[in-house]
């Protein structure tokens, strides 16, 4: 890939860490828009649109991409920044890109806090999902992604974040949309090899309680792995971080500050 990925930096001093925030499918960095006024103001903050999303170029493709290409992109924008650390943030299928740059470049990443995070999918969602790429190429992709949006997001307190997706996701084309679909097939497999290679990073789960598809393989992994750390927000649907933002901001940057806290102990003594 030749183009970098369109991104936004909120930088505030060298001193302060970094956070990078990952979208999920369908979304841009606009998701964050709850987030970026608290979190501005003791870190920098980096923004950014993954292939085929919001104002980042489409057709970025080369047959045979995976999770691993999509995150290069995000390690080269880190790489233009000069970034060498950060603590990365991801809601949704973010999450999976956010746990692949960990695997692939664990000394870029300080810490992971995995919102609405997919870690395995359940018989469930494995069969909405084989639905889906038997017809993505001659349904309308908004008609597939408008379905998927109301059985993750079903409730009306959920509407926010509902309609945040779709309206991100109507400024994606059917090719990209079937491209970021088609990857879906892979993940029960490829998550099951990030889980065994990602355990040395910080980690905080963040999940609504009423995000009923993906809760218990979430609290299954953390039952295995000392070092997760797992946190149910009362009242919110699988985009927490804009369902109760106030929660997710406070949980967050609390995590980021023990992690900083913890770092400097060590390198300091």
């Amino acid at each position: 890939m030749n183009d970098v990925l369109h991104y936004r930096t909120h930088e505030i001093g060298p001193e302060f860490p970094w956070v990078t925030f990952i979208h999920g499918a369908g979304g841009s960095s606009s998701v964050w828009f709850k987030q970026i006024r608290e979190f501005k103001k003791e870190h920098n903050v980096l923004l950014i649109d993954l292939r085929g999303h919001g104002k980042s170029e489409r057709d970025q493709w080369k047959k045979g991409d995976t999770f691993t290409d999509i995150s290069k992109d995000v390690v080269e924008v880190l790489d233009e920044l000069k970034i060498q650390q950060t603590h990365v943030i991801g809601m949704s299928l973010g999450t999976i890109v956010a746990q692949t740059i960990a695997d692939h470049y664990p000394e870029r990443v300080k810490s992971l806090i995995l919102g609405g995070a997919i870690i395995r999918f359940d018989i469930r969602t494995k069969l909405l999902l084989f639905a889906g790429r038997i017809s993505k190429r001659f349904v309308p992709y908004m008609m597939l992604y408008k379905l998927f949006a109301y059985i993750i997001m079903p409730l009306k307190k959920h509407e926010e974040s509902r309609l945040a997706f779709v309206n991100e996701a109507k400024k994606m084309c059917q090719k990209e949309f079937v491209k970021w679909f088609s990857l879906t097939k892979l993940i029960n497999p490829y998550l099951t090899r990030l889980q065994a290679t990602t355990t040395a990073i910080p980690t905080l789960f963040l999940m609504g309680d009423e995000d009923y598809l993906f809760i218990p393989p979430i609290e299954a992994v953390v039952k295995q792995n000392e070092g997760f750390e797992f946190v149910k927000i009362k009242d919110s649907g699988h985009v927490c971080n804009i369902d109760q933002p106030e929660v997710f901001n406070r949980l967050s940057i609390d995590y980021i500050a023990k992690v900083e806290q913890k770092n400097a102990i060590i390198q300091f003594g």
